[in-house]
Formats: structure tokens, sequence, C-alpha cells
């Protein structure tokens, strides 16, 4: 079945968050006719909501009768109504109880406060903003709130849906007991943070030396043993790291944390036929005190990936710890930097593939709209030299245009509706 933009006042054909069109079909004659949802379960999942929240949203709005059958898969709304007149109440309930009033995105949670009122909880941007209590929709959220989920690796669930079992069907067939509130922290969370959380937890139970049997280390994992490691690596799999703006302290001498966290990655790769663990990663960055620095970033994209950035799909492999450690549009402009040196210099062959690499980071959000056009409207010579430089935003310009023509796309949209709205 064809798929829409969950979002439909966005016209962008990549855009990620995607859900079936509604279907429904008319039974019944009479007095006895009604309308059966026939996918809704699909779509409920699509929007991390409970099929049952919609069809009672379609029911307060249409003031109508329905019933919710989740055991059958089966939702009704007593009388004849369209798909079209239902797909346009759907967008109502999305912008009421899906989208991120802040980001305007899909990836959200609904959590019951203890004074009763319920926010959206958004995974995209962070922000927790709150739903209109006056819906009659959120007196049955309150009364039937949603059953706690184990969240998965995957960095983006609203796609997706959700297992059945986890969070399909009525509440009140949910048989679950423990339907309070939902905890703050380990509903925020995502799968890294919890991951790194553990293991200090584990750390601080064992009074911080934990016993490491002998057989378990075959390789000295000592800070010179590393960096006696890196200096013998092959000319291939060496980085030269180009830190620019180096104003910090810790940024100053050959052996900066930068330098440092570099060569460890590239010697664990080496070690490790190729891979390399996000958690260690990010462990390894707090312990050089830069994991919040945007200069890592640079370090990041051009130590994380080779030459098969595209063909294993590298970047969504590491999009969790690059979404954790990109916090602003500095650190986008940092990580853009570093992959610019990365096909520039280390690997000039990927340069045709920037437009891809662009979209993969577009995609994952990873870097936004604005700091991409910013970043391609002009060379630089802060990261490699200027021809190079300029060589690689010429490649880029397929899709720097395509963004370009896809936001013209949307604000005609806008205007057009304006008009209408006019007249």
């Amino acid at each position: 079945m064809a798929t829409i933009n969950i979002r439909r006042d966005v016209t962008d054909p990549f855009y990620r968050y995607k859900m079936e069109r509604l279907q429904s079909k008319i039974e019944g004659k009479g007095n006895g006719i009604k309308s059966v949802i026939v996918n809704l379960s699909s779509v409920a999942h699509s929007l991390s909501r409970d099929p049952a929240y919609v069809v009672k949203f379609f029911g307060f709005e249409l003031g109508a009768q329905v019933t919710a059958n989740p055991t059958d898969d089966r939702y009704i709304i007593n009388g004849a109504h369209d798909s079209s007149k239902l797909q346009e109440y759907l967008d109502t309930f999305i912008s009421k109880f899906v989208l991120c009033k802040q980001c305007k995105n899909p990836e959200t949670d609904l959590i019951i406060q203890k004074d009763e009122s319920i926010i959206r909880d958004c995974k995209a941007c962070g922000q927790r903003t709150d739903v209109e209590m006056r819906h009659k929709l959120s007196s049955y959220i309150v009364k039937n709130p949603p059953k706690k989920k184990v969240r998965t690796t995957s960095s983006r669930k609203s796609t997706k849906g959700l297992k059945d079992g986890e969070n399909g069907g009525s509440p009140k067939d949910s048989g679950s007991e423990d339907q309070g509130d939902v905890d703050a922290d380990g509903g925020s969370d995502d799968e890294l943070t919890k991951r790194i959380n553990a293991e200090a937890r584990e750390l601080a139970a064992n009074g911080n030396t934990p016993d490491i049997k002998d057989d378990e280390w075959a390789v000295d994992m000592s800070e010179e043993a590393i960096k006696a490691r890196a200096k013998n690596l092959p000319d291939d799999l060496k980085r030269a790291l180009v830190i620019e703006g180096e104003d910090d302290e810790d940024a100053e001498g050959a052996d900066n944390p930068y330098d440092q966290l570099g060569s460890w990655i590239v010697a664990q790769k080496k070690e490790q036929d190729g891979k390399i663990d996000d958690i260690e990663v990010y462990k390894k960055t707090q312990e050089l005190g830069i994991e919040k620095k945007h200069k890592t970033l640079q370090v990041l994209a051009q130590t994380l990936f080779d030459e098969n950035i595209i063909k294993n799909n590298q970047v969504k492999k590491h999009v969790g710890l690059l979404k954790k450690m990109i916090t602003s549009d500095r650190h986008e402009k940092a990580f853009l930097g570093g992959t610019e040196r990365f096909v520039g210099k280390e690997f000039p062959k990927l340069i045709n593939s920037i437009p891809t690499i662009l979209m993969a980071y577009y995609e994952n959000d990873l870097a936004t709209e604005e700091t991409i056009t910013k970043w391609g409207s002009r060379a630089s010579k802060k990261y490699v030299d200027v021809q190079t430089s300029k060589k690689v935003r010429k490649a880029a310009e397929p899709f720097l245009k395509w963004l370009e023509e896809a936001d013209e796309d949307g604000s005609d949209d806008e205007e057009e509706e304006e008009e209408e709205d006019e007249e």
C-alpha cells in the first residue's frame, strides 16, 4: 500500500516519517450503516499511538459512537464516513496529539504527569510540550494511559510502528496493572545513554576496580601501547587530523586530546578488522574531556568512516553516537568540515559520492538544511586547500540544488494555501 507523509503539509518526497493512507469501507444499510477503518492499526503504529486513541478521536470529532476491537483488528465508526474526510480528521489528531510543538516532528511519546496533565516527549529535539487538556480525548488518555514500552536501538521508530502487545490494542485490554506515570529519565534515555549508565553503575558497584581475568585481554590497552600501535599503522590507515581554530588549551601541542582520540579510533579499527564500538568511542571522549567539544566531530568524521561509507551504510551504523554528540549548529559545521577533509584528502575517490553522503546526514538529522546550504555556499581553506574545497562543493551541487528546489516547492504550497484562506 502506498504511503504518504505523516505531515501532509510537507511535500518533500524524502521526508522520512511515512504512514499508510487511511482506508475505510462502508458496511450495512439504513440505521445500521457503519464505517470500518481497515488499516487503522498500521496507521496508528506509524504514529506510535494506540489505535484506540485514534478511533476515539474520530468519535469525539464526528459525534458518533465508535467500537474498538483490537483482537480482531477491527475499528468501527457508526455512520458513513469516506476516507478523505477521516484523513482530514487524522491530520488534526496528528497536530494535537503527535507532533512536537517545538520541531514539528512526530517522534514523540505521550507521558501522563502526576497532576494528570499530558506532555509530548520529543525524541528528536528533546523538548517536552503540553497537550490540550480541554479535548475529550485527553481525559480518555488520562484514564487509559499508554502502556510502557521498551525502546529499540533504532534512532527512528515512528515509521516502523510498535509491535503488537507493546502499545497495540485498547488500553483497557492490555492487562497491565503498572500503567502509572512513565519514569521521566527511563522514558527519555536513548539506548546509547542507557548502556553507558548501566556500565557506569556496574563500575561503581565494583568500587571502580572491576575484576578482569588475565585471559580476557589479548591486547595491551594502555595509552602508551595505543600510541605506539598508531605510529606503526600503514599509511593508508593513518589520519592526518586537521583541527581548525585551535584556540582551546586542550588543542595545543602535538599530542592534543583530538589527536589522541583520532589515533585511538584508528588503532581500534585496525585491531578489530575495521569495526569500532560507539560506546567505547563515547567513553574515550569522556576520558579525554572532549565529549561536548564541537571539534570532536571533526575527528569522528575523519576516523569513523572509510571508503565503504556508502556501500556499508556506515552513517546509519554510527547515527546513535553522532546524534548524541551533535548538539548545535557549530557541531554540525565541524562535522561537515571533517567530512570535507575525509573525502577531499583521505578518500578523493569519494568526492563524486558527496551528494549521497550529505543525503545520509540530512535524513538522519546530523546536519540541517540551513547548515548544509551555508557550507555549500562558498569554498574554504579551513580543512583542505581551496581548489579541493571547490571541487567538493562542485560535486555537492546536485544535492544542494535539490534542497533549494524542495524548499521553494514548500514555499509555493504555503502561499497557495494562504491565498485560498484569503478567498
